[in-house]
């Protein structure tokens, strides 16, 4: 997928999962910018192009990646964290998964797509750095 194997897809999901989680405990966001960067400075990889479509569209399809392993425990989506830089918001293929996941209304209103990603910023902030995590 995206000219990259299974097992650079496995490394990568495992990393950026584990740097999302970094970035909540300390209550911070993220941009894709400095994710591909971490990506590539922990795993050797090559990162992402972000100048071609299919290589931005990859960095989201990694993102899901990284959502369905950790939803499953978390019951929110890590990617929230993740956003355009010098921008406040998540990225449409963050709302896309929303819906796919029946998590966030099709057609919702921006002021109700805002009010989703935000409860799911706070939530992974106070889920991740709650005491004894």
């Amino acid at each position: 997928m995206y000219g990259r194997s299974d097992d650079a897809w496995e490394q990568l999901t495992d990393v950026g999962l584990k740097f999302l989680i970094e970035r909540a405990r300390l209550r911070k966001v993220t941009t894709y910018t400095e994710v591909n960067s971490v990506l590539v400075r922990r795993t050797g990889l090559p990162g992402f192009d972000f100048e071609h479509a299919d290589e931005r569209a990859a960095m989201g399809y990694l993102l899901g990646l990284i959502v369905d392993q950790d939803y499953p425990k978390s019951g929110l989506m890590i990617s929230a964290l993740v956003h355009y830089l010098g921008a406040n918001d998540a990225g449409p293929g963050f709302y896309t998964l929303a819906q796919r996941r029946d998590l966030l209304p099709k057609g919702a209103s921006a002021t109700a797509r805002l009010k989703f990603w935000v409860d799911q910023v706070n939530s992974l902030h106070e889920l991740h750095s709650a005491p004894g995590r």
